[in-house]
């Protein structure tokens, strides 16, 4: 089959590679149908993520149809249509048992296009598969579903959850890319009294008014001081960091209010500065997470009734073969006013070894 194969910092192609087949009872293996990139794909591109080891193929996220499960497979068959979740579970870990997928350790967590190849290809094999996939309702797309792999989940989860965005509050995000529109998005569930979004992309910004952002501000532009402005002085109830370098999660530190919460979403692949000589006084909570994905059945039902906004942050369509291009568009998102990418890919037979 064909994937997308990275090679070290900066080396990446799309090539031939063996077919993935069933290594444990519990594995399946999926045809892909549909796939996206993710800004973690160009950290790992950067060698910001160096677990990932060269002649990986990358992709954690994707829609598809089931083409063979392993012996102990239960909830799904060949022949279902289903999101591969971007977090693999094993369901058994103590983890698990307190829905922190993400810290499997049972053999899950980030694996895909992390630890093992992923689903930026033709195919795909998923471990732990009754609950690493979900079946999908015959109402929501390819293009709409692959999002809930991952960037809705951690959006809602990692920002939104974890910054505890109440009625009434005053939310900034910093970075207006995909993850920030959907965290403008879910933020939005919970009733806010304003959501300020900060970019410096002005493309961006104006996709953040159209999410649901009731101010912007250009990054350039003292955004701390418009946060000031709209809130007495006082400071953003809630501010998500939604970029991953140390500028951006600087500024979330300036924005945030006494008593308030600092989200950190951003991948980030340098030190930033923690300044507690002005922090330690202020009662500022601050948190990170990989996403866990225990929503992702909620959001998989909002979707299907029509309550986020999926269709609006996919910009770019692609077959699979032309992932490079995809890439290249995503990585001059400044340029291309790219948001989501979507590759849907020609299918063809898997192979079947022979005795």
């Amino acid at each position: 089959m064909k994937a997308f194969v990275f090679h070290g910092p900066g080396q990446s192609a799309w090539e031939e590679v063996p077919d993935p087949a069933i290594k444990e009872p519990t594995d399946a293996v999926v045809r892909v149908d549909a796939v996206t990139i993710c800004g973690t794909d160009l950290h790992i591109l950067k060698g910001d993520v160096p677990e990932v080891e060269p002649g990986t193929v990358l992709g954690h996220e994707a829609v598809g149809e089931i083409v063979e499960v392993g012996s102990d497979v239960r909830t799904v068959r060949p022949g279902d249509r289903v999101l591969v979740s971007c977090i693999t579970s094993c369901g058994r870990c103590a983890y698990c048992r307190e829905r922190m997928y993400g810290q499997c350790r049972g053999g899950g967590g980030w694996i895909l296009g992390h630890l093992i190849d992923g689903t930026q290809a033709e195919y795909v094999r998923v471990p732990h598969a009754d609950l690493s996939v979900h079946a999908l309702p015959g109402t929501v797309t390819d293009k709409d579903a692959v999002l809930l792999a991952d960037i809705f989940p951690t959006a809602y989860e990692v920002g939104v959850l974890n910054g505890r965005v109440r009625p009434g509050d005053t939310v900034a995000v910093v970075g207006a890319g995909p993850i920030g529109l959907a965290a403008i998005a879910t933020a939005r569930l919970f009733s806010p009294e304003r959501i300020v979004a900060v970019d410096l992309a002005p493309a961006r910004l104006e996709a953040a008014h159209r999410f649901g952002a009731d101010a912007v501000a250009d990054v350039h532009e003292a955004p701390a001081q418009l946060v000031a402005d709209l809130t007495d002085g006082l400071g953003a109830d809630v501010v998500i960091e939604a970029v991953g370098v140390p500028e951006s999660f600087e500024l979330c530190t300036r924005m945030v209010r006494p008593g308030g919460r600092v989200a950190n979403v951003g991948v980030h692949g340098r030190p930033a500065m923690l300044h507690l000589e002005d922090l330690w006084i202020k009662d500022v909570t601050i948190t990170t997470g990989l996403v866990d994905t225990h929503s992702t059945p909620t959001l998989l039902r909002m979707a299907a009734a029509g309550r986020l906004p999926t269709p609006q942050l996919v910009t770019h369509t692609f077959p699979l073969s032309r992932m490079e291009e995809a890439y290249d568009v995503f990585r001059r998102a400044a340029e291309t006013a790219a948001l989501k990418v979507v590759l849907g890919g020609e299918q063809r037979e898997l192979a079947v070894p022979t005795a």
